[in-house]
């Protein structure tokens, strides 16, 4: 691995208009060198010997469908497990980590989806969580979930509806987060905004999330640099 960091990012953002992730992350990396791919797109994954860190981002599609690029980056992540790299994912991307190192079974279509500021609890406080705020509020949006995790995973958080907010892979620098907690509140109302127009059949859920008080506990900054500070 580089002895300076470097992150890449795999963007499986598709409407650009409304969610960009790869300025979230950007925005939190900071003067952390970081280069994306945008592999919904069908960009090509670069060679992972460059870099660092890796960062899997959400996605408008479900994880219950099978896009092309799916296998991309599933074999992208795989590669960084076998590097030793640490890896975070956020919604879709935290589903994505469960299916590609545990299995296609392990993600499927929530029965209570969330949409809007959660109240999510630690359950267990590892290097990448402790001393969070508690409650912890984050903004949520996802209609698929990690479900039925096993050993090496160790379940890290959880909220009234899901069951599976935070996952880490046993003692290894991978964790997957199902909120998305480098979305901030303005940044959240634009994408429920798009999101109300695509996704008529959700568009009860997506109203009452419009009519919330934005609930934002400000930890993604932190997450990020405890991240940035993992090793394998």
């Amino acid at each position: 691995m580089p002895r300076e960091k470097r992150v890449l990012i795999l963007d499986g953002s598709i409407w650009p208009e409304i969610y960009r992730p790869v300025d979230h992350w950007r925005a939190l990396l900071g003067s952390v060198s970081a280069d994306a791919v945008h592999v919904s797109f069908g960009d090509k994954v670069p060679s992972l010997g460059r870099y660092s860190h890796l960062v899997v981002t959400g996605s408008e599609t479900s994880i219950t469908k099978h896009e092309l690029w799916y296998d991309a980056e599933v074999e992208a992540i795989r590669e960084a497990f076998r590097r030793g790299m640490p890896i975070l994912g956020s919604c879709f991307g935290h589903q994505m980590l469960a299916v590609a190192l545990s299995g296609k079974e392990h993600a499927a279509a929530s029965s209570t989806p969330e949409v809007g500021w959660i109240e999510v609890e630690v359950t267990e406080e590892d290097e990448l969580l402790a001393g969070l705020p508690r409650p912890l509020h984050v903004f949520a949006a996802h209609f698929d979930e990690v479900r039925d995790l096993a050993r090496p995973w160790r379940v890290l958080a959880r909220s009234d509806r899901c069951a599976v907010e935070a996952a880490r892979y046993g003692e290894r620098p991978i964790w997957g987060l199902q909120a998305h907690p480098e979305i901030s509140p303005q940044d959240a109302r634009i994408l429920l905004g798009g999101e109300l127009s695509r996704f008529p059949d959700k568009a009860p859920l997506i109203r009452t999330a419009f009519a919330q008080a934005p609930r934002d506990a400000g930890v993604a900054g932190e997450i990020v640099r405890r991240f940035l500070s993992a090793r394998s």
